[in-house]
């Protein structure tokens, strides 16, 4: 049998396990930006507020692909700048492909995650945390029990789509050089000479990448949603 991906196919694979690598690298770090973009923006202290919002602003306002090269160039010259001033003779520091694009994504991940979380903290209905009060429950046992499960039936689609986007995004770090699905793409095709054949073949894995993962949040929403569907019923 003719090999379709004309022995590139280990090397796509690799490239396939990368990308989900860095898509799952991103989203737990970008997790994190978005937590504490969240909560800086709930804070009652005016300059934590500025600077909650002065975040999701600049990241949502920023091209995802300039995001990755401020990350890359400009944090490699940032800490070539640091180590010189330590010890004049150090040479340049390089970042790792890897390691940029991740922190790149996850920012863009945060940027966009903060205002879901924002929101789905806000959408929580005042009288839930009132009765919770009334029934002897302490802050954090109420926040645990009632707002934090709430927060995750709202704010689950929101993220779900910034979840997606992120598994797209995944192919922009290709620029600075990670053999990511997209970079062994285009290597392929650099030495085929066939295009059309191999951006087909990874735009099918992303359509298989992206409905294995809309699947899944679709299955956790209803999870999310079955207290509300017995109600209803």
């Amino acid at each position: 049998m003719t090999d379709l991906l004309q022995g590139w196919g280990p090397a796509i694979a690799r490239g396939v396990l990368t990308t989900i690598e860095v898509a799952i690298l991103s989203l737990a770090l970008g997790f994190a930006w978005a937590a504490l973009g969240a909560m800086a923006q709930l804070s009652t202290n005016g300059i934590l507020r500025r600077l909650g919002r002065a975040f999701t602003v600049i990241v949502r306002g920023t091209p995802e692909l300039l995001i990755i090269l401020i990350v890359y160039f400009g944090g490699a010259v940032s800490l070539t700048r640091l180590a010189k001033a330590v010890d004049p003779g150090a040479g340049f520091v390089e970042i790792p492909a890897l390691a940029a694009g991740v922190f790149a994504l996850s920012l863009v991940f945060g940027g966009f995650a903060a205002e879901v979380l924002r929101g789905a903290y806000l959408a929580v209905p005042k009288g839930e945390m009132e009765a919770a009060a009334a029934f002897g429950m302490s802050r954090r046992t109420a926040f645990l029990s009632i707002r934090l499960p709430l927060m995750w039936r709202y704010g689950l689609p929101g993220l779900g789509n910034n979840w997606i986007s992120l598994i797209k995004d995944t192919s922009l770090i290709s620029i600075v050089g990670l053999e990511e699905l997209m970079r062994i793409s285009a290597m392929a095709t650099s030495v085929t000479s066939e295009p059309f054949h191999f951006y087909l073949t990874a735009a099918a894995i992303y359509f298989v990448l992206i409905a294995a993962n809309t699947a899944l949040v679709d299955a956790l929403e209803r999870r999310a949603a079955r207290g509300e569907r017995k109600l209803a019923q």
